[in-house]
């Protein structure tokens, strides 16, 4: 992720202010470099409890030959790598699709404060669909959850890379 990459992203308003982009914004920027890549377009951002992004990633899957890439684990091995720690209590990840299964797991063994994410995902989610994670009586963590910001970008950007795909 590196500095000048999120310091590349401001803006100014008509006024001469900065405005700067919010987290959301972060890991949308992630799904569309993603989807650059020919990878579907999810992205990730992990934030500490000051506020700094410490981790940022979008899906790698076929990049990495990996099946287990996705954006959500990417930015969570960043972050505990940075932190040197396994756990990343305080902090918050911001997520252009609601996690699979596999990264609801692993938000809740990483300790991750708050989860939010964009877009619902009734096929493979984890969290509100499927086998929703959090409600296990196994699951030993679990994140406050807001959904739905900035639900319509994610849903218009995983429409049209699969649109795209099925032409």
């Amino acid at each position: 992720m590196g500095a000048g990459r999120v310091g590349s992203m401001t803006e100014s308003a008509p006024d001469g202010k900065i405005i700067q982009p919010t987290f959301m914004d972060l890991a949308l920027a992630e799904a569309e470099a993603a989807a650059a890549r020919g990878e579907v377009p999810i992205g990730a951002v992990i934030v500490d409890g000051a506020g700094a992004v410490i981790a940022a990633a979008g899906n790698r899957t076929i990049e990495l030959r990996d099946p287990t890439a996705h954006a959500e684990l990417l930015a969570i091995r960043e972050a505990c790598a940075k932190l040197g720690s396994e756990r990343l209590t305080g902090c918050d990840i911001h997520v252009t699709l609601e996690p699979c299964p596999m990264c609801a797991t692993a938000i809740s063994f990483a300790r991750i404060r708050r989860l939010y994410f964009a877009a619902s995902d009734e096929k493979g989610g984890g969290v509100e669909h499927g086998p929703r994670i959090f409600a296990q009586p196994t699951c030993h963590h679990v994140p406050e959850i807001y959904g739905g910001i900035g639900e319509r970008r994610a849903a218009e950007m995983l429409r049209g890379f699969f649109a795209l795909r099925r032409n």
